[in-house]
């Protein structure tokens, strides 16, 4: 009977005994596992690319490192794993089979880029019809991503919560800081957000009328009601930025601000205002003496005091903080800044070109207005603007011709670049809105939630009952049973 088990114990052993496995660098096929999708590689194939990852895969001979550069190996099926995207790699496994990678229109380009990097595959073994286009699309989208971060920071404001922890007073700075930064915070913040705006506009308002001669006649401790309208203002906007100065987290970045820069041109002319006016009533102390050169200098420091009420106009910049549209105007400029540079660099070279043909037209002719190239530098900047006061004419059948040329480039010239500008401006201005009601709801459901949190706790809280002798606990819907007792006998 032993004899006759041994040839079926010899089939069993012989059915469990396991195959060889195969050196994946002596094989003739690379088999790799992709997300659950096998592919087949011939090596010869692969080796021609040696510093891809599959090429460093199959060349390398420790084990340990090999599984380095896969997620997992299966010894059984002597396959490769990763943990990738299959759709993906067939066109990775084109590239083997073909050397040459394909790059489809469906694919996204920064995913597709994060693959190229994993396997080890550069952009340069694409076409080049398909390189082109592949650098487009990866262009325009970082280009997007940029603009909608930027646009995403011109909404929130910028602040560290970690910074306000080692604050001294930082609850109560952040709490001020929300309230004049973030007007979606809470309704006191866009309460003060609207009087804010109220103040601007109360203070371009006073300093309008105040040029006006009937309202100047009455005044109260030497100045109009108008001028103590326009130093109330002014004193707010100081208290404002200063306080916004003490509750900043991060001083370099508030100093950086745009805006931040606004409120001190806003309120700077006032303060120089006073400075000068001190210093020109001393001069004039001086001029009393007949010092001429004290009277010349009284002269100078007013010149320098009109330019410096005239920044005052600079106050109407404070509404960007509040305006959607202003802040879109401002981040359309800067987006466009490199396409406003060329409009007005070939607005320049218009104006030079055209005075200069127009001079040398005109210049033979009597009682030309065009005595010189700047005296027709005039005539050529309002003919290119499309404006055409008049006041300016040529005389001459060749000047009108040089005339006629120059208003035909100034309505191609203003054409390009204000359709460009205004479908920028108006895509801008709509993802800012997004950006606000994003904001906006983000903050309410917030809101929303810690209010039903509060009320549910309240809800769990035990009830407070006074009495004439002490103030106890009693739980609703229950009874002692000293009081079952108590209600029994009555």
């Amino acid at each position: 009977m032993e004899n006759l088990d041994a040839p079926d114990e010899k089939k069993k052993t012989g059915k469990d005994q396991k195959k060889p496995v195969k050196n994946p660098r002596k094989s003739n096929i690379v088999n790799l596992n992709v997300g659950g999708k096998v592919f087949h590689i011939p090596t010869h194939l692969i080796l021609k690319h040696p510093k891809t990852r599959i090429g460093v895969l199959v060349l390398c001979k420790d084990p340990a490192k090999r599984l380095t550069l896969c997620d997992d190996y299966n010894v059984q099926n002597n396959e490769f794993f990763f943990d990738r995207d299959p759709m993906f790699f067939h066109y990775i496994f084109h590239f083997y089979c073909s050397n040459v990678l394909w790059v489809m229109d469906s694919l996204c380009p920064v995913n597709f880029e994060q693959e190229m990097l994993f396997w080890g595959l550069k952009l340069k073994d694409t076409p080049r019809c398909c390189r082109i286009l592949f650098e487009e699309k990866v262009d325009d989208i970082r280009d997007q991503l940029k603009v909608n971060q930027e646009l995403i920071d011109e909404i929130k404001p910028h602040q560290d919560g970690e910074g306000y922890k080692k604050m001294f007073l930082g609850g109560l700075r952040k709490i001020l800081w929300d309230l004049m930064e973030d007007p979606y915070s809470s309704l006191s913040a866009k309460a003060f957000a609207v009087f804010s705006s109220l103040f601007v506009l109360i203070s371009i308002v006073a300093m309008t009328m105040n040029t006006v001669n009937e309202l100047r006649e009455y005044k109260i401790g030497g100045k109009t009601y108008m001028e103590w309208v326009e130093i109330s203002s002014i004193l707010f906007f100081t208290l404002e930025y200063f306080l916004r100065l003490l509750t900043t987290s991060n001083i370099k970045h508030f100093l950086k601000s745009a805006l931040n820069l606004v409120d001190v041109v806003a309120v700077m002319p006032y303060f120089l205002q006073i400075m000068f006016e001190t210093f020109v009533m001393d001069s004039e102390d001086i001029g009393a003496k007949e010092d001429l050169k004290a009277m010349a200098r009284v002269s100078k420091i007013s010149k320098v005091l009109k330019v410096v009420k005239l920044m005052r106009i600079f106050r109407i910049l404070k509404l960007a903080r509040h305006s959607t549209g202003m802040r879109a105007f401002g981040f359309t400029i800067r987006q466009c800044s490199e396409q406003v540079c060329c409009l007005f660099l070939f607005i320049a070279m218009g104006i030079f070109t055209f005075s200069a043909l127009m001079h040398s037209v005109e210049i033979d002719q009597p009682g030309t207005p065009f005595t010189s190239i700047p005296d027709a530098w005039w005539w050529a900047a309002v003919s290119i603007s499309t404006v055409g006061y008049g006041d300016v004419v040529p005389i001459s059948y060749m000047g009108r011709c040089v005339a006629f040329g120059c208003i035909s480039f100034g309505i191609i010239l203003n054409g390009m670049p204000i359709s460009i500008l205004f479908n920028k401006f108006s895509d801008y201005y709509a993802k800012l809105k997004e950006q606000e009601y994003t904001c906006s709801n983000t903050v309410r459901s917030f809101q929303l939630k810690k209010r039903l949190r509060r009320k549910f706790d309240n809800c769990f809280e035990p009830q407070l009952e006074e009495s004439d002798d002490e103030i106890h606990y009693r739980p609703i819907g229950r009874q002692t049973v000293h009081e079952s007792e108590d209600l029994a006998a009555q």
